[in-house]
């Protein structure tokens, strides 16, 4: 990128309104994550229902003033997309590798935020978006390529890694290294929320890359999933209802936290 782009870069970047919005973005995809979570225990008490992200957001559209509040949630988690895309491209660290490094960080999250907007967007929209239908889908056309098994494990792999350094990051408190978290008054809630959120939300992502896992060893799509499996697979071990609610009650908390975030980000 050249210097002329960068510093265009920055000035959107540093832009107020563009901050905003990105806090905003943190704010949408906590709403999102909180009704992950009641969904989550709901399935532990013995109900019925898609707990994931789609399923979410369709529980918004049922909502009065739902599909404006999809668009809403859309436009945030894509401004939030659009600032960590930019903070890729624009920060540089004491070492290249460590430049690097955060740089596919950055990406990393650019690319979950827009595509939950996406998904706001397209339900908004009425399209029926079902997690684990499409995680199948997704994994039959990459079986179905050449060499599309080994593919297909690598993405297991790199989700499963996804969610071991979310339980690294949930463990170690990193998390605070990008927030201004105060010291007194709700710092301590803010540093609990963010610590049980993480470690819950790494589990079940480390699940998912393990179903995705073992779709490509078995050469079996159907053994793919999302989320909504994710959950199913931890309801049946034991004790099975208590896991499922422990993590939705952890998805409750990482929501939270990403209210707070959205007030003590560094940006």
């Amino acid at each position: 990128m050249t210097d002329a782009a960068k510093s265009a870069a920055r000035e959107v970047e540093s832009s107020p309104v563009v901050r905003a919005l990105a806090r905003g973005g943190y704010a949408a995809s906590g709403a999102v994550h909180v009704l992950i979570g009641v969904l989550v225990l709901t399935l532990a008490f013995g109900g019925s229902g898609e707990a994931d992200q789609s399923g979410a957001l369709r529980a918004i559209a049922e909502a009065p003033l739902g599909l404006a509040a999809l668009w809403i949630i859309a436009v945030l988690l894509w401004a939030l997309a659009l600032h960590h895309l930019i903070e890729a491209f624009v920060l540089r660290d004491a070492t290249p590798a460590k430049t690097w490094a955060r740089r596919t960080s950055e990406v990393g999250q650019a690319i979950v935020f827009g595509a939950l907007g996406a998904v706001s967007a397209s339900v908004a929209l009425g399209a029926r978006t079902e997690g684990n239908h499409s995680a199948e889908d997704a994994s039959r056309d990459v079986l179905a390529l050449p060499g599309g098994s080994i593919v297909l494990a690598l993405v297991g792999l790199g989700i499963a890694g996804g969610g071991i350094a979310f339980v690294v990051m949930g463990v170690m408190r990193s998390f605070e290294k990008k927030m201004s978290i105060p010291r007194a008054g709700v710092g301590p809630v803010v540093k609990g929320l963010g610590v049980v959120g993480y470690i819950a939300k790494g589990v079940s992502l480390a699940i998912v890359g393990v179903l995705l896992l073992i779709a490509a060893v078995t050469s079996d799509a159907s053994q793919a999933g999302g989320l909504d499996d994710a959950f199913d697979a931890l309801h049946a071990l034991f004790p099975g209802p208590l896991l499922v609610g422990l993590v939705g009650v952890g998805f409750i908390a990482y929501g939270l936290f990403l209210f707070f975030r959205a007030r003590y980000a560094r940006l």
